[in-house]
């Protein structure tokens, strides 16, 4: 099983004098104020969560936009600070954004042209020009942060996402001893689909800067090829898995991402989270019920959150038998409000939520328990153990790291994963019950049927899912990302023992 130890001995032999650098938008510590203290938060990002680990076993930097309200208090001259503050294992590099570049390049075409290109969620993108000019400018930004991490050394530069089409061209015309791979964590549209960006060939040539790219799913892999096929001028060749352009090369490889399974299971049995535990059980009274049900989500549009309520409000018509005997618990951490499309969905939760809530409440019960607001891993953790089932009903999804967290943190062998086949993860945990989250009756009988399951079954159900993410953990996916791209470097290397 791949662990820490194995990963960081891979990046020790194979990248020898290479820098490790990690970018990403996100980044994996904030600091903030409150009160008169600074405290520091790991944000609401799988992205991170996934990550923070892979950085801690190998050290190096991280580069990441700063955007907590103290970031600027806690650097140095150079805006690093190391990380984690407990038992710092590696250097975080802050880059700082106006909020004018914030709005176009984040708010604007990140999140309202590329997001929902990309997912099928039935948004429709809005392209501007100003947006993709902030964009363009703040790719410019963060690679003349990195070029002063290289610092003119040998460098591996591992990009993380869609906030940057454009950075591994523009890292390699400052820095020409640098290898970039560059993981799209949500999924590639296929390419009719796609035609309809403005900025198409360049996005698409911008990331054939790569010398690696990779995404949750072979699925997305392709669809990304055919795109390159399409729309612009370039070899694709289906069997190598490669894309020459400019007489450069560009691998294209599937990596399902995962999570660190032993650290989450650890922590899971901790005493933190049997006392964590026992504080939710008594602050709301979740004695008197036999059975809790969980969602934790991002409010996006692409998790199915109102789907997924319908199905509960249906359940409960159908199955009026569970009525005060079943709490849902519903985490949802507010996103990118100032889009006006999150803003719609955050009121239409409230609303939804508080009709269910009115239609079935009696005695002092009701269905649905509304989290609006980060909460700590304790807690998260706390809840994962709590709950008979997650309900994970997004509409569209690279990976969706929740399902496999919940699967980590149960080594009680318990509990049910209802899981949406429209996200990455349900290619691989197929011991979950998958059901389409479009389909309310078909939801709203998955949850009766995880209420009504036998022990036996959920413990052979659960034991099947934690070998799979115990297996397939954060590490792994790391390592082989690696050594895709270290096969490609050095091509007369054998990394013979790696699993």
């Amino acid at each position: 099983m791949w662990t820490s130890d194995n990963l960081k001995k891979l990046i020790s032999d194979q990248l020898g004098d290479r820098r490790f650098i990690i970018v990403s938008n996100r980044e994996p510590y904030l600091h903030v104020l409150q009160g008169d203290e600074i405290r520091c938060q790991q944000p609401a990002s799988g992205l991170t969560a996934a990550l923070d680990p892979v950085m801690q076993a190998c050290g190096g930097t991280w580069v990441a936009h700063g955007s907590g309200d103290a970031d600027r208090m806690v650097v140095d001259e150079q805006a690093h600070v190391r990380v984690p503050p407990h038992d710092p294992k590696y250097l975080l590099r802050r880059v700082w954004l106006t909020k004018e570049e914030e709005d176009g390049y984040y708010y604007g075409f990140a999140n309202e042209a590329l997001w929902p290109l990309c997912h099928i969620a039935y948004t429709r993108p809005t392209f501007n020009e100003a947006d993709w000019q902030a964009y363009v400018a703040v790719n410019r930004k963060f690679a003349d942060a990195v070029a002063e991490e290289v610092g003119g050394q040998k460098a591996f530069i591992f990009i993380q996402d869609y906030h940057f089409t454009q950075l591994s061209r523009l890292i390699k015309a400052r820095c020409p001893n640098t290898m970039t791979a560059q993981f799209w964590h949500i999924p590639w549209p296929n390419r009719e689909a796609f035609r309809i960006c403005p900025w198409g060939e360049e996005i698409l040539d911008g990331l054939l800067g790569n010398d690696l790219l990779g995404f949750h799913l072979q699925h997305h892999a392709q669809n990304f090829m055919d795109t390159v096929d399409r729309g612009i001028e370039a070899k694709v060749d289906y069997e190598q898995l490669r894309i020459t352009r400019g007489g450069r090369q560009t691998l294209v490889r599937p990596f399902p991402i995962s999570v660190d399974f032993a650290r989450s299971a650890e922590e899971a049995r901790g005493a933190d989270v049997a006392k964590e535990m026992q504080r939710l059980t008594q602050l709301f009274g979740l004695k008197r019920y036999e059975a809790i049900g969980l969602g934790v989500d991002r409010i996006d549009y692409t998790k199915g959150i109102p789907e997924r309520l319908h199905a509960i409000d249906r359940f409960l018509q159908r199955h009026p038998e569970h009525a005060k005997r079943f709490v849902f618990i519903q985490v949802g951490v507010p996103s990118r409000v100032h889009i006006g499309s999150y803003q719609a969905l955050n009121d239409r939760l409230d609303t939804l939520i508080e009709e269910i809530n009115w239609r079935h409440r009696s005695d002092g019960w009701q269905p649905i328990v509304y989290l609006k607001e980060h909460q700590p891993r304790t807690t998260l953790l706390a809840l994962y153990r709590l709950a008979r089932f997650a309900l994970v009903s997004s509409l569209h999804d690279g990976m969706n790291l929740v399902a496999k967290e919940f699967v980590a943190a149960r080594d009680d062998e318990d509990g049910i994963l209802i899981l949406s086949p429209f996200t990455g993860a349900a290619r691989e945990l197929t011991d979950a019950l998958l059901v389409n989250p479009y389909a309310a009756d078909h939801l709203a009988q998955a949850i009766h049927q995880a209420l009504t399951m036998s022990a036996d079954e959920r413990r052979r159900r659960m034991q099947r899912l934690r070998q799979t993410v115990r297996e397939y953990n954060i590490y792994r996916w790391a390592g082989k990302v690696l050594s895709a791209l270290l096969s490609f470097e050095f091509k007369d290397e054998l990394l013979e023992r790696l699993p």
